[in-house]
């Protein structure tokens, strides 16, 4: 694909970028050079390969969800200074 002044000016501006004029023709080289690349990239035959989003298999390391919990508020409750009714009793702090 030929890298025309019109698409180097419209893509620098999608960047945010100020392109000098003698920079202009590098990088109209460097992205010639890409996209003839990705079209060598598009020719493969890549019909007997599995899409993947890593090179390498990730595995998830966390453990299942499992429910532990019990009914221990009595347990939880032996060590409150004061209880009633099977909650702590804390000072009052609004008035």
């Amino acid at each position: 694909m030929k890298i025309t002044d019109q698409i180097l000016q419209y893509t620098a501006a999608l960047a945010k970028l100020t392109v000098s004029e003698e920079d202009k023709q590098k990088l109209a080289n460097d992205l010639e050079r890409i996209l003839d690349y990705m079209e060598t990239m598009n020719d493969l035959d890549t019909s007997g390969v599995e899409p993947m989003s890593h090179v390498l298999p990730i595995y998830n390391v966390f453990r299942e969800d499992e429910v532990t919990n019990t009914d221990s508020r009595e347990l939880v409750l032996e060590n409150a200074p004061k209880k009633k009714d099977g909650s702590f009793v804390v000072p009052k702090t609004v008035e």
